[in-house]
């Protein structure tokens, strides 16, 4: 499994919306790399912002 599918699992079982660093403290991965894959998912339709700074997986 690679980075960008284990920040996706964190949002998929997570039932709130997250920020980088509740990412960050889930998957051990550095900040910087989990700022850019949430961009990356972001950017792909997977992620939407509900409040700034926070993530959820579009429903």
């Amino acid at each position: 499994m690679d980075n960008l599918e284990k920040v996706m699992q964190v949002f998929e079982k997570a039932n709130q919306p997250l920020n980088s660093k509740a990412v960050q403290e889930a998957t051990g991965l550095d900040k910087k790399e989990v700022d850019k894959l949430i961009k990356k998912l972001k950017d792909a339709g997977k992620l939407e912002s509900p409040k700034r700074c926070f993530y959820q997986p579009k429903a």
